[in-house]
């Protein structure tokens, strides 16, 4: 794959100032579907540097997690709190999640980001040059006038981040938002990850490919059969897995 070098993300996209909203923390937070406990997490804590990522085999409850940690779904049991307090609207607004698959509005390219800047507030002479910044950090100019749902796979997945990113949230969910990508388009998705959690969002992220968290990741979160069996940093985690499950999926003996 070429070296691909965006342009620094401080340029089309604002710095976030120190995240108010960490650590994000878990008690007996349960959730349930069908008569089934798909998640059962006693206690939790979020608040490393650099992004976490959360692996685990199918099933485990990676994407049930970061659900219920955005506020999209409502747990059985247990709370959430963002830094000692339940979550707000405003708590929310500060967020923001890329699904695996994009989810996009029906405008032009450019009318997405436009969009999301105008509900933020910025003023509309500001507007203009922020979406042609950030049409070329993502590698999209040009093609501002398209509809949205026109682009190719990678590119709208690339459109869905940068609209995530537009307003600068302080914490981003993203949920295998590479997983049906190539290896050049995930590229291009892991440089804007990489350009923002360098401007300083915190990004909890859920993926299947080892090689991706080992890429990304600070911090590792391992889930298995609706539980957190490990938390720990990926310098350690991958060289030493403490728990037998986490070994087996690292040596690829468990399903992803």
């Amino acid at each position: 794959m070429r070296d691909l070098r965006l342009p620094d993300p401080r340029s089309c996209i604002a710095a976030t100032p120190a995240v108010r909203d960490l650590p994000i923390a878990v008690q007996g937070l349960r959730f349930e579907s069908g008569g089934k406990t798909l998640l059962d997490v006693p206690e939790l804590t979020i608040d490393a540097a650099g992004p976490t990522m959360i692996l685990g085999p199918n099933g485990a409850g990676k994407s049930v997690l970061v659900r219920l940690l955005h506020g999209l779904l409502e747990p059985a049991a247990g709370q959430i709190t963002l830094a000692g307090r339940r979550p707000d609207r405003a708590a929310r607004i500060r967020q923001a999640m890329v699904f695996q698959r994009p989810v996009l509005l029906r405008r032009s390219v450019a009318g997405n980001l436009h969009y999301v800047l105008r509900i933020r507030g910025v003023p509309r002479a500001e507007r203009r040059s922020r979406v042609r910044d950030l049409l070329a950090h993502g590698d999209l100019a040009g093609k501002g006038h398209q509809p949205a749902r026109s682009l190719s796979g990678g590119e709208e997945q690339r459109l869905a981040l940068l609209r995530a990113l537009a307003a600068s949230p302080e914490i981003l969910f993203l949920d295998e938002p590479t997983s049906s990508l190539d290896p050049a388009a995930t590229q291009r998705i892991e440089a804007l990850i990489l350009g923002a959690a360098r401007a300083g969002t915190k990004v909890i992220m859920v993926t299947h490919d080892l090689g991706q968290a080992r890429r990304l990741g600070q911090e590792i979160l391992f889930l298995n059969a609706g539980r957190v069996e490990e938390q720990t940093p990926a310098a350690r985690f991958f060289p030493r897995p403490a728990s037998a499950a986490a070994r087996a999926f690292v040596d690829g003996q468990l399903l992803v």
